[in-house]
């Protein structure tokens, strides 16, 4: 009787790039349950529990307003400004949501490696897919502010390019994987990196023009700072984010393009470095 073949084969050789999506749809049930426990986990032994997705945002746009337009007397352009920082709050959280997650994916998840076989990706993407749901409820809070600052007489109006809201979402999601998968890696050798992440992370936030747009970093930021605001690939995504919801901003194709081939690239980066990473690192977590 000749042996049957193996159904599957577990390995550490694996192709430099491989995303291996069989073996992902085989594990969905697994993906499912990582998401479930990223969305009941978080906010279980709270007081208050999921009403911090809509208590974030509305203090954090409450207090940019109070800060950066009524005291630091920045333009935006004739929008309310509360409305024009949750549009750029709404987007920047969903990102940093993914990096910070995802960043702490080997750290936080070395007792479950450790013990059993799947497609370590799955964790990263069911950060990304659960984030989703709390994008989506802050979305709708900024259409429920939309709206009612509409029918108060704001003129508001959405962009012809809002056609593009869904790739400027995925390219938020790449962003958010490819750093925090490379970071995730890192750690794994310089545990220092986790304390970084988080002062560095409130930087990020400023260099990405949330608080303000970005003709006002130009008027107002020296010519180096200003190139460094406007090349960031954070900025292109939070600008076009307000410029297809509410528009206003400026929205170019250069940067529209720039910013969706570097998320690309960053995400296959963070993935390789984190193929390789996953082979070895339960000998140095």
């Amino acid at each position: 009787m000749k042996d049957s073949p193996w159904l599957y084969t577990i390995s550490s050789k694996h192709k430099l790039i491989d995303l291996n999506f069989k073996e992902i749809w085989r594990y969905k049930d697994l993906l499912l349950l990582f998401v479930k426990r990223d969305i009941v986990t978080v906010y279980k032994q709270t007081i208050l529990g999921p009403l911090w997705y809509l208590i974030q945002p509305l203090f954090t746009s409450v207090i940019f307003t109070l800060i950066f337009n009524n005291l630091g007397n920045i333009s935006t352009g004739g929008m309310p400004p509360f409305l024009f920082n949750l549009a750029g709050i709404t987007a920047w959280n969903y990102f940093k949501e993914c990096l910070t997650k995802t960043s702490e994916t080997f750290n936080s998840n070395q007792a479950i490696f450790g013990k059993v076989y799947f497609p370590r990706v799955i964790v990263p993407l069911s950060v990304t897919i659960s984030n989703l749901l709390k994008f989506g409820i802050q979305l709708l809070i900024f259409i429920a502010f939309y709206c009612y600052y509409a029918f108060n007489g704001v003129d508001l109006g959405l962009n012809s390019k809002l056609v593009l809201f869904p790739i400027y979402v995925l390219m938020m999601a790449l962003l958010g994987l490819g750093l925090g998968m490379i970071i995730s890696s890192m750690t794994t050798k310089y545990k220092d990196l986790t304390i970084l992440v988080g002062f560095a992370v409130q930087l990020l936030m400023y260099l990405s023009a949330v608080p303000y747009p970005v003709s006002e970093a130009k008027a107002k930021f020296p010519e180096k700072v200003t190139l460094l605001v406007e090349y960031n690939p954070l900025t292109q995504i939070i600008e076009g984010f307000r410029y297809i919801l509410l528009d206003t901003g400026s929205f170019s194709w250069f940067g529209f393009f720039y910013t969706l081939i570097i998320s690309i690239m960053l995400f296959l980066i963070g993935l390789i470095i984190f193929n390789k990473t996953e082979k070895s690192f339960i000998d140095t977590v």
